[in-house]
């Protein structure tokens, strides 16, 4: 396959992101695939993948704004914070859930609304060091974390179905469907312990579905099994998303004059009220994604960074 394109997949359960995308290197038989940002196994939903040209697309895709669809456990905390882990002792995370209301979940999810601060979790791909904290994790290691700085944009709760039991650890659990919109980087585990820690109960991720990427929804995604039908018949083309409708930058047209001097990584003068350092996509007048600029305002040019014609 020599399409160039965004391709958006829901991702299956228990897949890794590095899975979903040597399935799809196998399904379109194109070695140039890349995703735009990891989904934990256990998490289903949108993943964003670069195809052939648009792998170099990646790096302007990866901070998006994230949503998620995610359902907390409150009754007991996981040392992962996902139901992958193993329940923490009852003195450390186990509490019962059986006196949480509506109320006070609802008030518990708007203590977190707007910019805070996260400890990113043992069991996450950041490299402390060139090391994976997971892979610490692993050999029973926890080291010291530095909080990042984060923005839930939007949160709201959706769904309190009810209590259940948790015989084997002698408490009560209670499920919490909430939604929300965050900025890149943001572990969804973590906030749900964190909403337990202010609650004062245990909670962990049972259920994580991503909802949107940046401008990517999951009403676009397509499954494994139907790329590969798509495939097949040969209408790839019909679940490919353009480069040019995948970059939610400004827009410039190009003249023929212009395109031809961006091709070649000049720059292109044009007067206006953008700031230092904007960034915008241009293209020709067939909108086809030819390059993306940054604007240079003492020289009042746009010059090239990604040249892609």
């Amino acid at each position: 396959m020599t399409d160039d394109g965004i391709l958006i997949v829901d991702k299956p359960v228990d897949w890794t992101s590095h899975d979903v995308v040597a399935k799809v290197r196998k399904i379109l038989g194109t070695r140039r695939v890349g995703h735009t940002g990891t989904l934990d196994p256990f998490a289903t939903g949108v993943l964003v993948i670069c195809l052939n040209r648009a792998t170099r697309l990646v790096q302007f895709l990866t901070g998006n704004d994230k949503e998620y669809v995610a359902t907390m456990r409150l009754g007991f905390a996981t040392d992962t914070g996902d139901l992958t882990g193993k329940p923490l002792a009852p003195a450390m995370g186990a509490t019962d859930a059986g006196h949480i209301s509506c109320e006070q979940v609802q008030a518990a999810l708007e203590q977190f609304r707007g910019r805070i601060q996260q400890i990113p979790p043992m069991y996450s791909a950041k490299k402390v060091g060139g090391v994976r904290l997971h892979e610490m994790a692993r050999r029973g290691e926890e080291i010291e974390r530095q909080p990042i700085d984060i923005e839930i944009k939007e949160i709201e709760l959706l769904e309190l179905p009810g209590l259940n039991s948790a015989a084997d650890l002698e408490t009560v659990t209670q499920d919490v469907a909430f939604r929300v919109v965050c900025s890149s980087g943001t572990y969804i585990r973590t906030l749900a312990e964190d909403i337990g820690k202010h609650l004062g109960i245990g909670a962990h991720l049972v259920a994580l579905r991503r909802t949107r990427a940046g401008d990517c929804r999951l009403t676009q995604a397509v499954t494994l099994e139907h790329l590969a039908e798509f495939t097949e018949a040969e209408r790839t083309d019909e679940v490919l998303l353009s480069m040019t409708d995948a970059i939610g930058l400004p827009e410039i047209k190009l003249d023929d004059e212009e395109r031809k001097a961006v091709t070649h990584g000049r720059s292109i003068r044009r007067n206006g009220s953008w700031q230092h350092g904007a960034q915008a996509k241009l293209c020709d007048k067939d909108q086809r994604l030819v390059a993306i600029a940054g604007y240079d305002i003492g020289l009042s040019v746009w010059h090239p960074h990604v040249v892609l014609a």
